[in-house]
């Protein structure tokens, strides 16, 4: 547990000794980060196998039927 903490303190550190336009800039990635991966995937990348499939077997069955045939 020392090592984890003395590297979470390494980046607090970091972090907050940055300028206020870095900080900004940080904002500004972590918000786009956000809106790719969170809000892009529940409009954009829906999960068709649990909706086509009601189980696991179901829809594992179709994965390997679909790498066999290409």
């Amino acid at each position: 547990m020392g090592v984890i903490k003395k590297i979470y303190h390494f980046y607090l550190d970091g972090f907050m000794t940055l300028s206020p336009w870095a900080r900004t800039l940080w904002v500004i990635i972590l918000v786009k980060l956000f809106i790719m991966f969170a809000v892009l995937r529940l409009f954009f990348f829906r999960d068709t196998l649990k909706n086509k499939y009601t189980n696991d077997e179901e829809r594992a069955n179709h994965v390997i039927e679909e790498l066999i045939s290409r």
